[in-house]
């Protein structure tokens, strides 16, 4: 039986891995319409620092959801989801393919799976649970939630204290167990057919050295200047998601006087490099996944053949 939903195109892979170029191929050879995928692109002013396609890329290939919101205010992948939707809609109705292109994987989940219809955090509730907690410990708790709710006891370890008490909060609050509403979720059809591609080198040390260079390279650009900017308004501090983003931290950090210049080179490949290996651990639990090797002669060859052989 066929799939007769839209097509959309998902481009993902590590931070370092080339994406925005086959992106932008991807424009301009097919006519893909792009949505980026990137939890600190969506801030103004953050340009360097997140590896934002250049004003002459933008041009060339226009990116939406990117320079969305000022960086004192958080967006969420639930903002995420709903404005991506929204781009997905507009662009299949157009008669086009949308491709959504980034490195945030918590997006491209939450984008899939949707949002739980789960009820909203009760305070009072949460202090019950606290008190248990502090009176007869964890496990006391987690056997309760097994006799309340046995699928979310198997799936929940014993001792993970946040999701054990999230899954009784669930529960003393709706009445339902967990797992129904998580079974609720996954019964629900995603709105397009997805051809999802993984960009990533085969060899890892190809993939650090990159990472290196690319953030010695920021630094040379003028990364420290563009966070001293943001450092200088009073509504920006370390506490925001967008001043957590890899590579602000660690040059706000230098400017305030922690670090040094050369402990900043060196955390910020560090936790580019964590990022990278984190990103890596989600794609490889993707289902239905074609991996292309970023460092392959052919590889703009290679994700361009998969996206035209999936109808687009």
């Amino acid at each position: 039986m066929s799939d007769s939903r839209p097509l959309a195109v998902f481009l993902m892979g590590p931070t370092a891995a080339g994406k925005t170029d086959a992106a932008i191929a991807l424009y301009e050879r097919l006519g893909c319409e792009l949505i980026s995928v990137d939890s600190a692109m969506v801030y103004r002013g953050m340009d360097i620092g997140s590896a934002k396609p250049s004003a002459l890329e933008l041009k060339r290939a226009p990116h939406r959801l990117i320079d969305i919101r000022d960086p004192a205010n958080p967006y969420s992948a639930a903002d995420f989801r709903q404005d991506a939707l929204c781009e997905m809609r507009q662009i299949s109705q157009s008669g086009k393919v949308p491709l959504l292109v980034g490195g945030t994987m918590l997006y491209f989940k939450q984008l899939v799976d949707g949002v739980a219809n789960l009820p909203a955090a009760s305070p009072e509730i949460r202090t019950q649970l606290d008190k248990r907690w502090r009176e007869e410990g964890l496990l006391a708790l987690h056997r309760t939630l097994a006799e309340v709710d046995p699928e979310a006891g198997k799936r929940i370890h014993p001792n993970d204290p946040q999701r054990t008490l999230r899954a009784l909060e669930v529960y003393y609050a709706s009445g339902r167990p967990m797992s129904e509403l998580w079974a609720e979720q996954e019964a629900s059809t995603f709105p397009w057919r997805v051809v999802s591609i993984a960009l990533a080198p085969e060899n890892r040390g190809v993939l650090h050295q990159r990472i290196a260079q690319r953030f010695a390279l920021m630094l040379e650009e003028g990364l420290i200047d563009e966070v001293a900017a943001l450092k200088q308004r009073d509504d920006l501090h370390l506490g925001l998601p967008a001043m957590k983003s890899v590579g602000y931290r660690q040059v706000w950090e230098y400017l305030d006087g922690e670090i040094d210049h050369t402990a900043l080179l060196e955390r910020g490949v560090i936790a580019t490099r964590q990022l990278a290996k984190r990103q890596l651990t989600w794609l490889r639990r993707w289902k239905e996944l074609h991996w292309v090797d970023s460092q392959h002669t052919h590889a703009l060859d290679n994700v361009l053949k998969l996206v035209r052989e999936s109808g687009a």
